[in-house]
């Protein structure tokens, strides 16, 4: 099997560099040990005294150093896994993300990535459902803590309705066999209307808050849907958003009380479908940013951040500026534009682009693409300068789901573009 473990960088003064490791070696061991990712370079890079097995060309090379207090291992991998390809998911659920994903982007995001090892290393949401018993072994001896785990629900005949795999029933002995290793666990639970919410997300609320402080948290998310999603499948209305955003702050309220923690997390998108405003930072407990990818917290974070957000925006200058955003978020910015605006005697406007590629149910700005944001500006007057969210550019090299950079924004509209990063 092709190895990925090829070093593509070594750092001056490191531990690697004085044991004169080269760029483009592959290392194969430390200290006689098999290296499978960059976890196990890591653990067992940890000592003192260390032995790289590197293969250099045709020859397999033993490079030895001593390591001095706090001295980086200094190593760098084309990949964090030195297989062929990550753990990948084997459950069948009907939501899934990835089944409802768009032909023709790029293809990391297409790939049902369920592995524990990327779970540790970059905060990916996993299932539990496809370990090993090596797995676990190698869980609880290199203390890969924390996790983040997708529960959905707790209740075995729901989890398992919902994901196809008769092994997802089994999660809450699952996250009881990490908190007895000393693991951390954060959880999340994506609601399907009618599925896993009402007295269902009660009950995994109460299930999981019986595990805290191992599982530190629950994330409550509404199901995702795409144009090509299950059709048996509907998103929630407003109307329901707002009953599910109350269950969980009385719930929150009560876990308040008896844990110190609000332990249960309603993402941004509850709030701003029924009209609620997003609570103080204070509310998030100190697990912001921790718990922003999965769409917590944005908001808040945003709005904390405004001050300085609208001072580099006034520097932009020109009379005219567009704020390019997502369906949902576009009311709060619309009204930061209006006293920004007020106060500065610009004309801005707030353009909400629709989601044509992913169907419109999908608001959110991450999920836009080049392709829609240049099709809707076309039909609005020109600006002196386009605002984009920094949501749409997180690909590799800066790049949008469609492959595409601000600059080709610019040049096609033919004007200054600035990026918002938060």
């Amino acid at each position: 099997m092709k190895s990925y473990a090829v070093i593509t960088a070594v750092a001056p003064q490191s531990v690697a560099a004085q044991a004169s490791v080269r760029v483009g070696d592959v290392l194969l061991a430390i200290n006689d040990q098999p290296v499978r990712d960059v976890i196990d370079v890591q653990f067992y890079g940890a000592e003192a005294e260390l032995c790289f097995t590197v293969a250099r060309g045709e020859s397999q090379l033993r490079l030895t150093a001593s390591r001095r207090y706090g001295q980086p291992l200094g190593l760098d991998f084309a990949r964090p896994i030195f297989s062929a390809r990550p753990r990948t998911c084997r459950n069948r659920c009907e939501f899934c993300f990835v089944n409802q994903m768009l032909p023709g982007l790029r293809r990391s995001l297409y790939l049902k990535d369920d592995d524990y090892r990327l779970s540790f290393l970059y905060g990916n949401y996993i299932t539990l459902t496809n370990l090993e018993e090596a797995d676990w072994e190698r869980i609880e001896e290199q203390y890969l803590s924390p996790l983040y785990v997708s529960v959905h629900a707790t209740e075995p005949e729901v989890r398992r309705g919902l994901m196809h795999n008769a092994r997802a029933g089994q999660i809450v002995a699952d996250l009881e066999r990490l908190a007895a290793m000393g693991i951390e666990v954060h959880t999340q639970a994506v609601l399907v209307p009618g599925r896993n919410d009402g007295a269902h997300l009660e009950r995994t609320i109460a299930d999981l808050a019986e595990l805290y402080p191992s599982v530190r948290d629950l994330t409550i998310v509404p199901v995702g849907l795409t144009k090509r999603h299950n059709p048996t499948l509907r998103p929630y209305r407003d109307d329901e958003a707002a009953e599910v955003l109350a269950l969980a702050l009385r719930r929150q309220a009560r876990l308040r009380q008896t844990l110190g923690v609000g332990f249960v997390y309603p993402s941004d998108e509850w709030y701003l479908r029924a009209g609620v405003p997003v609570p103080e930072r204070t509310a998030y407990d100190g697990l912001l940013p921790d718990l922003v990818e999965n769409g917590v917290g944005m908001v808040r974070t945003f709005l904390d951040g405004w001050p300085r957000q609208a001072a580099e925006l006034a520097q932009l200058g020109g009379p005219r500026q567009t704020w390019v955003t997502g369906v949902l978020f576009a009311p709060v910015l619309r009204d930061l534009a209006a006293s920004f605006a007020g106060a500065r005697q610009l004309a801005v406007e707030v353009v909400a682009v629709p989601n044509h590629a992913f169907g419109t149910t999908v608001t959110v700005a991450g999920l836009l693409t080049v392709g829609d944001i240049l099709a809707e500006l076309r039909v609005h007057p020109p600006a002196d300068v386009v605002v984009l969210p920094g949501e749409v550019f997180r690909g590799p090299g800066g790049l949008s789901l469609d492959d595409r950079s601000p600059q080709e924004v610019a040049q096609a509209l033919g004007t200054r573009v600035h990026v918002v990063r938060a």
